[in-house]
């Protein structure tokens, strides 16, 4: 089985989508979407400096958008999809461009709405000094109390030894002095505030008004939840998990996990790749994991696809 995911924020960086433009239709689908939300995209994601790109409202649409340009260049016909892909899932903000892969919603609602969804999180953010940081090695045992002592949230749940951190700037600093047992590093992130905690309560509200607008289609092929890492059989279902994951953590060990009881033998990473493929490749033994960081990637994907893929469509339905 393949599975294609969308990396979330912080993911991206200056310049990324520069090399993505000379592909065909990859610069009027981005001035499309472009034109869809008010947002230059092209320009976000070719010319911005890093600080440009850190805002909440840029980044997530900018993700967004990279993610579906990036991917639907590994398939003739984005219908093929369907056939050809075992399941997908996105981390945070990445779950829209996975709802807009698996049919839930169109392209252009996906990128309209974390538009909305990165504007209500940064008003949010900006009531508080919040953030979040990355702990490196621990045993969840040990970590998770700890967390809990100091008043933080263990945000990202992200396996291979990965939990991130979320709260208030003095929680964060009291961490970086009191790091729990067997963590060997905490790295701050370059992330506006606290994503996934009740920090970002004010911004479940906005968005869930902006869904109500929307009317889903149910997945065309498994749809990994952020939630639990379970697979999520309804449009309704998934546009529900996808207004709550904003104030409440991401589970990606738990995704990684039905990854591999569902037989992953693939997986690729859309633009700007790397971060969850570098977790499938502590997490996920025996499963071949491709970013797509550059165009010269696409190649090794499709690869990776038709290796995945060789058993058939019926054999890969049935996994």
């Amino acid at each position: 089985m393949l599975v294609l995911v969308a990396p979330g924020q912080g993911a991206q960086t200056p310049g990324f989508l520069t090399p993505w433009l000379g592909l065909p239709g990859v610069r009027g689908a981005l001035e499309a979407w472009s034109d869809a939300i008010g947002v230059d995209l092209v320009h976000y994601g070719t010319e911005a400096d890093a600080d440009a790109i850190r805002d909440t409202a840029v980044a997530q649409p900018l993700l967004v958008a990279s993610a579906l340009a990036s991917a639907y260049t590994l398939f003739d016909d984005p219908a093929e999809i369907p056939g050809r892909v075992g399941a997908v899932a996105g981390h945070s903000v990445g779950e829209f461009a996975a709802a807009a892969l698996a049919g839930v919603i169109s392209d252009e609602e996906a990128v309209r709405l974390v538009r909305a969804r990165g504007l209500a999180m940064a008003e949010a953010a900006a009531a508080a000094e919040t953030g979040m940081a990355a702990l490196l090695g621990g045993d969840p045992e040990d970590v998770l109390p700890h967390l809990e002592r100091l008043g933080l949230t263990p945000a990202n749940v992200n396996g291979a030894g990965q939990i991130v951190a979320a709260g208030t700037a003095a929680q964060l600093a009291a961490l970086a002095e009191d790091k729990p047992e067997g963590v060997r590093r905490v790295v701050g992130l370059q992330v506006a505030g606290a994503f996934h905690t009740e920090h970002m309560a004010p911004a479940v509200a906005t968005l869930a008004a902006e869904v109500a607008t929307v009317e889903p289609a149910d997945p065309r092929l498994p749809f990994v939840s952020n939630r639990d890492g379970k697979v999520v059989t309804t449009g309704r279902e998934v546009m529900e998990r996808l207004v709550g994951q904003v104030a409440s953590p991401v589970r990606w060990d738990a995704c990684m996990e039905t990854f591999a009881a569902h037989g992953a033998a693939a997986l690729v990473e859309a633009a700007p790749g790397g971060t969850l493929t570098g977790l499938a490749k502590r997490a996920l033994k025996g499963v071949q994991p491709v970013p797509l960081k550059t165009p010269e990637d696409i190649e090794k994907a499709r690869a990776a696809i038709a290796e995945a893929t060789a058993a058939g469509p019926e054999e890969s339905e049935s996994a």
